[in-house]
């Protein structure tokens, strides 16, 4: 199977398009990667409904705030280029015609699906015929929860064309008056309180989307008409927020700007196929849609409804249930988080090991009388935030807390706004960090009082605080009481807070002071090992790579003969395995039941990796100018042997050696399905039924092993 991060034509500078991809073609391709899951024979049925609807809010997404901003530089004739030379009408051209065909793979997907559930008894109504039982029972569903929220409106000179807000659906009638046979156009809108597909009980399993319960009953919502047709649509808007650099109340501003998301320039009009060419016409003159995307989308307009279809309850149409692992290493300290890190650093590889040990550490923290101080960053903390209750706590208990929250998370800026409130109130000092930079790093410090002075205890992450994304995105906790790391935590939340830039480090690189300069020194010193004849090795983990320069400095080491294997699960505008330019480097991304998101890089520091010797860091910052240049972001080194062991030898080899996963991008800009071989190794299920090196403290020593990776070229274990 193969998809394609690029597509000929356009016009760019042909050196630009022979050196990069296309940031936004790349993504699209990542897109089509998620999708070809919900094709996956090996996964099951509701899983795969699970990736096509992840595929549905991930483009909802793209076209909000991607395609957004494009459209915004054409409309104000903005001269600027893509990394590959294109203009942003070049760019949306491109992109209209990769969504088309994108869309209409999903609407196949769904077909397919639909079919395959429909033979285990879960059926996915389209206009199908009901039993006398169940038509009554959704007749009384839409009188009792549908009838009392929805309201018709009729489109003519005397009624105002209703707004319609970003995400929001609705379906356009075309009637006929039976007392004077007069024509009517109605719409009615959809909620977003309804639910998107509803379940009529029974054994058939039987789910009708919402557009088709009020469809069957228009009778009673537009009594004395004839009905004449329908058809359903969906519209996209502008969803990105701008930060103005004379904003003088963030809160205030963010408040705003929040409320103006939802009006929002027209992205996207979605409609079904057989829509009314009048109400198509209607809505676009209306809508004022100039050159938006509209898209005739089969028999769905909104793929991400379908989540709630996998909730039904066939635990044999699902992963078998995963509950992560609590690290012998701190059992064995009776629960003590601060006693088993003092002994020495741990790394807690997510979601394979409980997320439950960063909120104990906090919990611990706000309980623990020595405890003299918090400071915390906030990005993406969820709804029901058990990190928020132990800040909070200790608050409250008199400690001094500070919570860096960052408003500029996109789609989770409301929550923010709430999550400061709240801690604001309970007496923590909120900081809201920089107006043009996003706070993204993730870390903790505890500064607590001990024998001859104070202690800090610091945790630096590559996932957030959030309890759900930690359930299903792979990532790495990393606690330690080294006092280097303490004092640049310090220097990292004065920066934030009182814009005291960081001088000199000793453990940390932070973005934007130093982080980009000390990859470069990294990269350089492999590049003098390599002039000089000795190994010289990169590995990476990424969730993306477009940055320009980042990418120019990967191909000079591979023209002096480093050896760069990375893994980039979304966007890659580098182009691997062209000859003179970067045939030293290959480029996969792993798409499964996990969603990777850990950022990691390993130097060979003189030999080939994986070995001891190997300079390796984790981090929250991924390959892209944003995170090295706009955003805070931190970098840290791995010095302790058994974690240093961990995240190469363990995490960042299993990602290298995947084939059950994997897809290869070629010089071409296609992805390949790696074949998984006569020995397929799965890195999911790998960490899943072995435990970590650093989490196992006794039981590492008792001659208990964790089965070793080794490396094979071409995949295997």
């Amino acid at each position: 199977m193969r998809d394609h991060a690029a597509s000929p034509g356009g016009g760019a500078e042909p050196a630009h398009r022979d050196l990069y991809f296309n940031r936004e073609l790349s993504w699209l391709a990542f897109n089509r990667r998620v999708l070809a899951e919900a094709q996956n024979e090996g996964y099951p049925l509701l899983e795969r409904l699970r990736f096509l609807s992840i595929s549905g809010s991930n483009l909802d997404e793209f076209l909000m705030v991607r395609v957004a901003g494009l459209a915004g530089q054409a409309t104000r004739q903005i001269e600027e280029v893509s990394i590959d030379g294109r203009t942003a009408s070049q760019q949306l051209a491109a992109i209209r015609e990769s969504v088309a065909a994108l869309v209409a793979a999903q609407q196949v997907a769904l077909v397919d699906l639909a079919n395959r559930l429909a033979a285990v008894g879960i059926r996915i109504s389209v206009s199908e015929k009901l039993s006398k039982l169940e038509a009554e029972w959704l007749r009384e569903y839409f009188r009792e929860h549908v009838l009392p929220v929805i309201t018709p409106q009729a489109i003519d000179p005397a009624h105002p064309f209703p707004f319609i807000a970003n995400q929001g659906s609705g379906i356009m009638f075309s009637l006929t008056r039976l007392a004077d046979q007069s024509p009517m156009t109605e719409m009615v809108l959809i909620p977003p309180a309804l639910p998107r597909f509803v379940r009529i009980p029974g054994e058939r399993g039987l789910w009708v989307s919402i557009a088709e319960v009020i469809c069957r009953h228009a009778g009673l919502l537009f009594p004395g008409f004839r009905m004449n047709g329908n058809g359903a649509f969906r519209v996209l808007r502008d969803s990105d927020i701008e930060i103005e650099e004379d904003a003088e109340d963030l809160v205030r501003y963010f408040r705003t700007a929040i409320q103006r998301r939802r009006r929002g320039r027209v992205i996207m009009l979605q409609l079904e196929d057989d829509f009314d060419p009048a109400a198509e016409a209607l809505l676009r003159q209306q809508l004022r849609l100039d050159d938006a995307l509209v898209l005739k989308m089969g028999r769905q307009v909104d793929f991400t409804g379908l989540a709630a279809i996998v909730d039904e309850p066939r635990p044999e149409l699902k992963f078998e249930p995963y509950s992560p692992r609590y690290p012998e290493r701190i059992l064995e300290h009776d629960g003590d988080c601060f006693a088993a890190i003092r002994e020495k650093d741990i790394v807690i590889h997510h979601p394979y090991e409980s997320f439950e040990v960063v909120i104990d550490f906090l919990r611990q923290a706000a309980a623990d009388p020595e405890v003299v101080a918090i400071k915390q960053t906030l990005y993406r903390a969820g709804k029901q935030s058990a990190v928020i209750a132990a800040l909070i706590a200790a608050a409250e208990a008199g400690k001094s807390v500070t919570a860096v929250v960052e408003l500029k998370a996109r789609f989770d800026e409301e929550q923010n706004l709430l999550w400061a409130s709240q801690l604001e109130r309970a007496g923590v000092q909120v900081i809201y960090g920089f107006v043009d930079w996003k706070t993204h790093a993730k870390v903790s410090m505890v500064v607590r009082r001990e024998e001859g002075g104070y202690r800090t205890y610091c945790h630096f992450g590559t996932g957030n605080y959030h309890p759900v994304t930690a359930r299903i995105y792979t990532d790495l906790s990393f606690f330690t009481a080294d006092p280097r790391a303490g004092r640049d935590a310090g220097q990292l939340f004065n920066f934030i807070t009182g814009y005291v830039e960081p001088r000199q480090t000793d453990f940390l690189a932070i973005s934007p002071v130093s982080l980009r300069r000390k990859l470069y020194d990294c990269i350089d010193a492999e590049i003098a090992m390599a002039s000089a004849g000795e190994p010289a090795a990169i590995w990476a983990k990424l969730n993306a790579l477009t940055d320009e320069s980042l990418i120019s400095k990967l191909y000079e080491a591979s023209q002096a003969g480093v050896q760069i294997s990375l893994v980039v699960r979304g966007i890659c505008c580098l182009k691997p395995g062209v000859p003179g330019l970067s045939e030293g480097i290959t480029v996969k991304s792993i798409i499964g039941r996990f969603l990777e998101h850990s950022r990691i890089w390993a130097f060979g520091n003189g030999a080939a990796l994986p070995n001891r010797k190997a300079r390796v860091y984790i981090s929250s910052a991924d390959g892209m100018g944003r995170n090295l240049d706009r955003r805070v972001e931190v970098l840290v080194p791995i010095r302790n042997r058994t974690v240093h062991d961990q995240v190469l030898d363990q995490v960042m080899l299993a990602n290298l050696l995947d084939t059950e996963q994997s897809w290869v991008l070629a010089a071409d800009g296609t992805y390949r399905r790696i074949d998984p071989g006569p020995k397929p190794f799965n890195l999911h299920r790998y960490f899943m039924t072995n435990p970590s090196l650093s989490g196992r403290g006794a039981a590492l020593a008792s001659g208990r092993k964790v089965p070793k990776l080794a490396l094979r070229r071409g995949g295997g274990q």
